[in-house]
């Protein structure tokens, strides 16, 4: 350790103010004189650390240092000294190496609070010795004032109150007594701005030196604020604006005026105004999202959503979409492609209390993996390339409502557990966001495999099965409820008539039959398709129905017989059809012959036989 410099405790001891000596090399305080240990709460030894002092300020005071080595000498303001407790001290520290050894460093402390209390001892000093003649002048003046506008001040809204030179309240009115709760016996008399003054609404202390009032007749300047706090007596804060204005007695400044109105009703309303606006925007543009997306959605494979037939199979499906539609249950719909498992999340949605919010319809597997997060749980500008603004997810849009998991088993495996913490959390944040957005939402899942098997496979993580598989609901492919196909294809064909404004057809009982023949592994979509074609391409009034090669399931009791006259008739309205179709082209790749496959020479030739005329198809 190296050896003290002269100076000693002795020495430390005759300064006036507080001091220490530093051993910059060793960071401990190698002397103190006993000033400084009040000051600081030092115990008796020496050789206490001395950086923990300073704590968060050390890079200023290591900057302080460098000025000192520098300059020989210099102070700062800056520094935050605290006791050996803790507690922070307001103070000026001055330093100055030691000549023979300059890897001590003395520092003086000067306490700047102490200061403060020594300068308005001195200010009492000299306003005692000029008199109180100047004071009772002043205090006369004000009086005056007062009473002279005793009745404009009390019966005006605003507060008004009046300081003089020294910042010491000299009258305020009724108004000022009631906003404030201070009386004019707490105040008169009394520095005001310590009084209702003293801080910021965040906080922070309120120097006199900087209040706009105090300013204002020290500068002589009106000044006029829009924003601050005065502090009630309850303690409670409340926002005023005011203007602050010089008064002068004979040519002399005399203090100043303060008229001050109560905005913290207003700045309330404002605040919550602000904020509904925000809401409002925010919805606003949910609705846009909503309305785009439910644009989307409307489709003419959507356009109905009763679920129609009678049998077993439909009237128990029934029966379990009215027990769990009021419930939040989580549903899992399971089923073949086309047997109807979006039209039963429909009326689970429909007859549900969520009916008023959208039902969020999202396809897991049409989407890249890539871009199933941003669609999910939407994004923020920037958060990714092409991310060129802000967008919510389907987790945001459904809020309130239902999200459809269409085909959930293609949902990619690293996303699964994203998703599956959203649902459980009721959070969701955006891609490239930090904010949490709170959703509440219900689902209703669909699949057409089994996903015991996807878990089994590593494809479905088996917690989110879990999660999914609390109310399953299976729907009945096509073929294993025929007694629905009768309803089912009546229903279908006016859908399609109207829609395409087709003469209604009748389907006869031979074609009926036909119908409910036919295995249909396309299920009720299949159906639908084959009903739509068959609408365009009958013109007799009867649906004429072209239906695969596959081996019907049972046999019809009544084989398809045509007569001769009718086949000619199909073959006629099937030429008109490809002709409509081409715009009366008959020759070439895009020609009528081309789709019929066969010879042009041979369709004139059919033209001719069956006497087509160009206003038949044109």
């Amino acid at each position: 350790m190296p050896d003290l410099p002269a100076p000693s405790d002795s020495l430390l001891n005759a300064l006036a103010e507080a001091a220490l000596l530093i051993d910059l090399a060793q960071d401990r305080i190698a002397a103190a004189n006993s000033r400084a240990r009040r000051l600081l709460d030092l115990p008796p030894q020496d050789g206490l650390a001395f950086s923990p002092l300073v704590g968060a300020t050390l890079p200023q005071f290591i900057v302080l240092v460098d000025e000192i080595a520098h300059r020989g000498e210099a102070w700062s303001r800056d520094i935050i000294l605290s006791t050996v407790h803790a507690t922070p001290l307001r103070c000026e520290i001055r330093g100055r190496l030691i000549e023979d050894n300059p890897s001590f460093l003395l520092l003086t402390i000067l306490d700047l609070e102490e200061m403060e209390r020594h300068d308005r001892m001195a200010e009492a000093a000299e306003l005692h010795r000029s008199g109180l003649l100047e004071w009772r002048r002043a205090q006369g003046f004000f009086s005056e004032l007062e009473r002279q506008n005793q009745l404009i001040l009390n019966a005006a809204g605003e507060g008004i109150y009046g300081v003089n030179a020294d910042g010491k309240t000299t009258f305020l009115n009724r108004a000022a007594q009631e906003m404030l709760g201070w009386t004019a016996e707490d105040l008169l008399g009394h520095d005001i701005h310590s009084v209702i003054h003293h801080h910021h609404l965040n906080g922070e202390v309120y120097p006199s030196h900087d209040c706009p009032i105090y300013q204002s007749f020290r500068f002589e300047q009106v000044a006029r604020i829009e924003d601050e706090v005065f502090w009630r007596k309850d303690g409670k804060p409340i926002r005023v604006e005011y203007v602050s204005t010089p008064i002068y007695d004979q040519k002399v400044l005399a203090g100043a005026v303060v008229i001050f109105r109560d905005i913290t009703e207003r700045k309330e309303n404002e605040r919550k105004l602000r904020e509904a606006m925000e809401e409002v925007a925010a919805l606003r543009d949910r609705l846009e999202q909503e309305n785009a997306y439910l644009q989307e959605a409307i489709t003419s494979e959507r356009a109905h959503h009763d679920i129609i037939g009678h049998s077993p199979a439909i009237r128990q499906l029934l029966t379990k979409i009215g027990l769990v539609a009021p419930t939040d249950a989580t549903v899992l719909i399971t089923g073949e492609a086309g047997t109807g498992k979006a039209l039963v999340a429909t009326a689970i949605h429909s007859d549900s209390p969520r009916r008023r919010r959208p039902l969020i319809h999202f396809k897991c597997g049409a989407v890249t993996a890539d871009a199933t997060e941003a669609e999910l749980f939407g994004q923020m500008r920037g958060a990714f390339p092409g991310a060129l603004r802000d967008k919510p997810g389907k987790l945001e849009l459904a809020h309130g409502g239902t999200l459809f998991l269409d085909d959930v088993s293609e949902l990619p495996l690293e996303q699964q557990g994203r998703l599956l913490h959203a649902l459980q959390a009721g959070e969701v944040t955006r891609l490239g966001d930090t904010r949490t957005r709170q959703i509440d939402i219900r689902v209703i899942a669909a699949t057409t495999k089994n996903l015991e098997h996807e878990v089994a496979a590593g494809r479905m993580r088996e917690d989110l099965w879990l999660f999914l598989n609390v109310f399953p609901i299976t729907c009945t492919p096509l073929r294993d409820r025929r007694d629905d196909i009768p309803e089912l294809a009546a229903h279908l064909l006016d859908i399609a008539c109207k829609r395409m404004n087709r003469p209604r057809t009748v389907i006869t009982e031979r074609m009926m039959d036909r119908l409910c023949a036919y295995p249909w592994p396309g299920n009720v979509r299949e159906l639908k398709n084959v009903i739509e074609r068959a609408a365009i391409l009958s013109t007799s009034g009867k649906l004429m129905v072209e239906l695969g090669t596959d081996t019907p399931a049972r046999p019809s009791s009544t084989q398809m017989i045509r007569t001769e006259a009718e086949i000619q008739q199909a073959i006629r309205d099937n030429i008109l059809a490809c002709l409509r179709e081409t715009k009366g082209k008959v020759a070439g790749p895009d020609g009528a012959a081309a789709l019929l496959g066969i010879q042009p020479t041979t369709l004139y030739s059919r033209i001719r036989k069956f006497r087509i005329s160009d206003r038949e198809f044109s």
